[in-house]
């Protein structure tokens, strides 16, 4: 958790001073030495310790992912196909390691796992593409290929007010500045918090309250997990088609996952039940990705890379704090609580989202960009 946290408040630092590429590549290296670290079997003080690098390497380059992505035209269908993949990584991940482990020690699914990021970085370093506006207005790193600029200038973005560049520190006390950043970082906590509580006490509510079988269960949050993939690769398209705009079709999403939460929560037996954990997963799915997506429109371009590390810092503590006190409360009353906490979540998310929505600027022509 402290290693992402690390990730999300720097990298908007790290695209300033070394660019999209250059930050990819320090993340991604990151990765793969602690990964190799863990795979030389370090005695447990240190193979502790090595995991904070890991994270840290990981939430770099979630954080810059998101940040250039968020630059480029269709950024909402693009950052809703990135974390779709993610869900499809959390799915097949756990099978590919335990197939692995039937067959050879831990540590090689430490070196497969340091293996599988090397290609990826020789593709951030010989296919970067081109920058979109936001992406051109933070990065001087020369990444943009051939063609104008929008921000010629190299280096670091220049603080209008003071003259001189804006450091890593400079662009995070800026970007706390912004109402729209809070609101964002708490709408993220309060989404992974929601979605993390349902995919973690999902099971045992389903077994104890609803009497499901423990196969059948497990099914059951596998298809929640699922459902938030799918949701993410087809809810966009979808909203383009119908001219939707990012708060339209977020509140859409909002809206729905409310009242599944609701119907799971005050309708009796098993089938209500499943029916609606998968829906909360699949409209729970592009509620992410979305937010990280119209953040070019409630701060300024500069500062678009440092406000979704931020955001993304503030998931990681949601996704700690809320589960864990959504298990606190259902030791303490019954697992039956898990739904009535989940509609309150979900309300939650639901008026932070319409503040965040009051802060966009006019949506851009076509729908869901």
């Amino acid at each position: 958790c402290s290693s992402d946290l690390l990730a999300g408040a720097s990298a908007g630092g790290l695209i300033a001073r070394l660019g999209f590429r250059a930050a990819l590549v320090l993340g991604g290296g990151v990765l793969i030495a602690a990964a190799l670290g863990t795979a030389a079997r370090p005695p447990f003080a240190l193979l502790v310790l090595v995991q904070v690098p890991v994270g840290y390497g990981i939430g770099v380059l979630e954080s810059v992912l998101n940040a250039y992505l968020a630059g480029l035209a269709n950024a909402t269908t693009r950052l809703n196909r990135l974390h779709a993949f993610f869900g499809v990584g959390a799915l097949l991940g756990p099978l590919l390691a335990a197939w692995v482990l039937r067959t050879a020690p831990w540590t090689v699914v430490w070196l497969v796992l340091a293996v599988s990021v090397v290609p990826l970085l020789a593709g951030f370093l010989a296919g970067y593409p081109r920058p979109g506006p936001v992406a051109a207005a933070v990065a001087g790193d020369g990444s943009a290929g051939p063609g104008p600029r929008s921000a010629p200038e190299p280096g670091p973005p220049r603080d209008p007010s003071r003259g001189r560049r804006v450091a890593g520190g400079g662009l995070l006390v800026a970007a706390l500045r912004e109402r729209g950043v809070w609101l964002g970082a708490v709408l993220l906590a309060v989404y992974v918090g929601l979605e993390i509580s349902l995919g973690n006490w999902g099971f045992s509510y389903l077994v104890e309250e609803r009497g499901q079988p423990d196969l059948a269960a497990g099914y059951v949050v596998s298809g929640f997990w699922l459902g938030l993939t799918l949701g993410r690769f087809l809810i966009s398209p979808v909203a383009t088609r119908f001219g939707l705009s990012e708060a339209g079709m977020s509140a859409g999403c909002l809206v729905a996952v409310t009242l599944a939460a609701a119907l799971v929560w005050l309708l009796p037996g098993a089938a209500v039940a499943v029916v609606g954990l998968l829906a909360l997963g699949f409209f729970l799915g592009p509620i992410f990705p979305t937010t990280m997506a119209v953040v070019p429109r409630v701060t300024e371009a500069r500062l678009v890379p440092t406000a979704i590390g931020f955001m993304n810092a503030g998931s990681v503590v949601g996704g700690s704090v809320l589960p864990w006190l959504a298990g606190a409360i259902a030791q303490g009353v019954g697992v039956w609580s898990l739904l009535p906490y989940a509609v309150v979540l979900a309300l939650l998310q639901s008026v932070v989202w319409w503040r965040v929505a009051r802060l966009l600027r006019a949506p851009a022509a076509g729908g869901v960009t």
